[in-house]
């Protein structure tokens, strides 16, 4: 899934909408309903939402696309908005509301649907995917940790035999079918992890779930501002709690009134090692791909994520 539910209800800060809001002290209902007590705590990574699944016959990369209200019923939303408290009860009409969107443009597979169109969500929004071609210059940087002509992916992720250590490697996509994951980079979001530079700019896949939190604050709203604060695991964008039912909980660093990006992440606390052994896929890459740079850094370690760099040499 990749809509969430917030942890905490939000106030108002200002007079007029869209307004700024803040977490309060009280957890919402849908969290509680979703049994958040029993839910597994994983790092909120900040980046933007991928999704893989089949497209042409093969595994494919799919960048997030929401579909957005036309100009007219944008106003017309906005209107209902500022005299009503609850956007459910809008009536949107899909097929006229709707700016055009590429052809091959699918709804998140979560989405509400009535009578056979998926429904809006609270920011009139649908959200959706639509897949990464390779020489689509839009989304130069998704395809920059894909190869489709060898159907991997280029992935960052915890090592498997050491908690403590983080791992890039080529990941066949076929692994990675229905799965939500995070594209994060020196070209995305402004780069909050420091990763490579203009010149030579790096970006990763990261698995969402992919980084559980070991020691979590309680879910009280004193306890959350400690953690993120004062933990070293807490120098995070946010939580995100992952439900039995499939429920996704969320809170964000802003949503406390705390700062993001912030200097030194925890992320880059830890060191990262290269599996990049391409003899197992009988790979030859482009010479300006990052798989062919990341390749001849095979088993290299490093004391962080930013201490990575790649130059003409490599």
């Amino acid at each position: 899934p990749i809509c969430g539910v917030s942890l905490l209800h939000y106030s108002p800060i200002g007079k007029c909408k869209p307004f700024k809001v803040l977490a309060t002290e009280t957890i919402n209902y849908k969290a509680l309903d979703a049994d958040i007590y029993n839910a597994i705590p994983t790092e909120k990574v900040d980046g933007t939402c991928c999704y893989v699944t089949t497209y042409k016959g093969q595994p494919y990369l799919w960048a997030r696309l929401d579909r957005k209200p036309n100009k007219q019923a944008e106003k017309r939303f906005k209107r209902f908005l500022y005299s009503k408290e609850n956007s459910k009860e809008f009536i949107w009409n899909v097929e006229e509301d709707f700016k055009s969107i590429p052809e091959y443009w699918i709804p998140a597979k979560d989405i509400e649907q009535l009578n056979g169109n998926p429904v809006p969500d609270e920011n009139g929004h649908i959200p959706g995917w639509v897949p990464v071609e390779k020489n689509n210059k839009q989304y130069c940087w998704h395809s920059s940790v894909v190869s489709y002509e060898f159907e991997l992916a280029l992935v960052l992720n915890r090592h498997a035999d050491d908690p403590g250590l983080l791992e890039i490697s080529a990941v066949p996509l076929s692994d990675l079918l229905e799965q939500t994951l995070e594209l994060i980079g020196t070209n995305i979001n402004g780069n909050p992890y420091g990763l490579g530079s203009k010149k030579h700019p790096i970006h990763f896949l990261v698995p969402h779930g992919a980084f559980q939190i070991k020691n979590q604050p309680t879910l009280k709203h004193e306890d959350l501002l400690s953690w993120f604060e004062g933990c070293r695991e807490g120098k995070i964008e946010g939580i995100v709690w992952h439900c039995n039912d499939g429920c996704l909980i969320k809170v964000h660093r802003h949503h406390l009134g705390l700062r993001w990006p912030i200097p030194e992440t925890y992320m880059n606390s830890r060191p990262v090692v290269i599996n990049m052994n391409m003899n197992k896929f009988d790979c030859a890459f482009d010479s300006k791909s990052l798989f062919n740079h990341f390749s001849k850094l095979d088993n290299q370690k490093f004391g962080r994520l930013k201490d990575i760099k790649l130059d003409v040499g490599i």
